[in-house]
């Protein structure tokens, strides 16, 4: 083994959490090495929508949107119930708005407010109208100079052609180009500008959403002399005393250690891929298919339960769930697309085998696959259909179908979604009960007709209305399926990541099964189980607390210098 390295903190991971832990340690002062097993960075982040809730963010206040921490401490309370953790909660809501605060004076990171954007459960005392949600303003990837070639792309399957699109008006322009002139003319400059840029350096430049968060965050790192390692596989955690003191990694030339002062920061992830640990936490012994990249395997809690830390999956649900469908590909496998958009829009209803609604499909994307997963019956395997007409995805889209003007032969002809000229014959199609089928449709429709959902309520909350499409009255969420040709795309259980994870305090400190912090480790990210208790109360639950709690971490291992 070569001669120990040293510095004051190493970071594992490289997403939200783990960024946010090196940028803030460093701008305190501390020498941060961050060490990625991947070979570029940005983690599932750098795929993601990149929204983060952090109730009472400057931006809100600087809006005139300003409330008591009590407001969202109460939502909270009643949505999480037992899963509710005062300590780690009040932690998150005290430091969430200083967290923005100080990327946005300290940092190349900028945001943007979801001024508009209302929390999931409108009915539940304490719920946010709008504010509660921030994400990283667009980025201009030439910025990074040839760090640009470190930043992992956008998921091929939520981008087009490359190329992201951000929710709100950067999407209704999208959504909309064939309607609207000033639409048209802003994705014709998107559209062009990102052309040039595919020919001058092969990939968008014109970043956003979790892109863009994880490129300014990657910037802030190299502006503050964070020492950033990709393709580095961490074997152990050292141990002087009861206290983590370093790691020991794995390079071509052998077994090499880096001891800190500072300790550890593990975010690497969490255990989306670690199906031997899911299955028991799963519904069914069936743990979703997972949107997490590849290397969120379960690496930081092996490292940390080596060390006598403690794994929490006493969560509500163990995984972040969202529906997804799977995309036939050219070599015969299948990617993964989350349906977020269209089940809100109005015209299309969600399904079970027996031809059964089952939910408001317009509700949050990790309520609808709980409500699947109760739905389904006893030994089945849970799937649903999203069912709609030719016109609908025309409008809206359809999965990874995109509207009008792009073309959905492709997606008929490969059997990604499944048509016919009647309900029988899409019935038959997909293998739904053609009777139920009937029955369902029949009696939506004639409430659709009036604007309606007494089956469900959808349109009835501020989260509903927002995802539906304000064109459509009385009811922006509903609209009658009557005239074919009809089409339908199956939805199985997928995640975007992990709730359950080490067990930590409020500093983020990792903790022991009785409860005693292991000097020096820190978790952060789906590395620690989450502060949300497996919940889901709002858009940007994941990426909020990561970067929170990693600016907890970061400050806390600073502070222990």
């Amino acid at each position: 083994m070569t001669a120990p390295e040293t510095c004051d903190l190493v970071v594992i991971g490289s997403g939200a959490a783990g960024l946010s832990a090196a940028v803030t340690a460093a701008h305190e002062g501390l020498k941060v090495v961050l060490l990625e097993k991947a070979p570029v960075i940005g983690g599932t982040t750098a795929w993601s929508g990149g929204w983060m809730w952090v109730p009472r963010n400057p931006l809100a206040v600087r809006a005139g949107i300003v409330e008591d921490i009590d407001a969202p401490r109460r939502y909270l309370a009643q949505v999480l119930g037992n899963n509710f953790d005062d300590a780690k909660v009040d932690a998150f809501l005290r430091a969430a708005p200083e967290m923005v605060g100080f990327f946005e004076s300290a940092t190349a990171v900028r945001f943007e407010g979801g001024t508009h954007i209302p929390d999931t459960y409108g009915q539940v005392s304490g719920a946010g109208k709008g504010g509660r949600s921030v994400i990283a303003a667009p980025f201009d990837g030439r910025a990074l100079g040839k760090d640009i070639a470190l930043l992992r792309k956008p998921l091929a399957e939520t981008a087009f052609m490359g190329m992201t699109i951000q929710a709100g008006a950067d999407l209704r322009a999208f959504m909309t180009m064939t309607r609207s002139p000033r639409a048209f003319a802003h994705v014709s400059r998107r559209f062009g500008r990102h052309l040039v840029d595919l020919a001058l350096h092969g990939r968008g430049m014109q970043l956003r959403n979790g892109n863009a968060l994880v490129a300014r965050l990657l910037k802030s790192a190299r502006d503050l002399g964070v020492d950033l390692r990709t393709s580095v596989n961490v074997k152990r955690l050292c141990v002087d005393g009861a206290r983590v003191c370093g790691v020991e990694v794995e390079t071509a030339g052998g077994a090499h250690r880096i001891v800190t002062d500072a300790g550890v920061v593990l975010a690497t992830g969490g255990v989306a891929h670690d199906m031997t640990r899911l299955a028991p936490l799963s519904p069914a012994d069936t743990p979703p298919r997972t949107l997490a990249t590849p290397f969120s395997t379960g690496g930081g809690a092996a490292l940390a339960e080596a060390v006598g830390a403690a794994f929490d999956g006493s969560v509500a649900s163990a995984s972040a769930y969202c529906p997804v469908s799977e995309v036939p590909k050219g070599d015969g496998s299948t990617a993964l697309f989350p349906h977020i958009i269209e089940r809100g829009k109005p015209g299309i209803i969600g399904v079970l085998r027996d031809g059964k609604r089952f939910c408001n499909e317009g509700n949050g994307y990790h309520d609808y696959v709980v409500a699947m997963l109760a739905a389904t019956p006893a030994g089945e395997i849970p799937e649903s259909w999203l069912i709609c007409t030719r016109a609908f995805q025309r409008r809206y889209g359809l999965g990874i179908s995109r509207p009008r003007p792009v073309p959905v032969g492709p997606y008929l002809r490969s059997g990604y979604i499944r048509s016919g000229r009647t309900v029988a014959d899409l019935a038959r199609a997909c293998g739904i009960d053609p009777a139920g089928l009937k029955e369902t449709l029949e009696t939506y429709n004639a409430d659709a007709r009036e604007g309606r959902d007494p089956a469900f309520g959808r349109g009835t909350t501020p989260y509903n209305r927002l995802r539906g499409d304000p064109a459509q009255t009385p009811n922006p969420c509903v609209a009658p399926i009557e005239t074919g040709p009809f089409y339908a795309v199956k939805v199985i259980p997928g995640s975007f990541g992990t709730f359950a994870g080490l067990k930590t305090n409020g500093a983020a400190e990792v903790l022991r099964a009785d409860g005693s912090v292991i000097g020096g480790l820190y978790a952060a990210g789906c590395d620690m189980a989450s502060v949300m208790g497996g919940h889901y109360p709002a858009g940007g639950i994941n990426i909020g607390p990561a970067m929170t709690f990693g600016y907890i971490a970061g400050r806390r291992a600073a502070g222990s210098v």
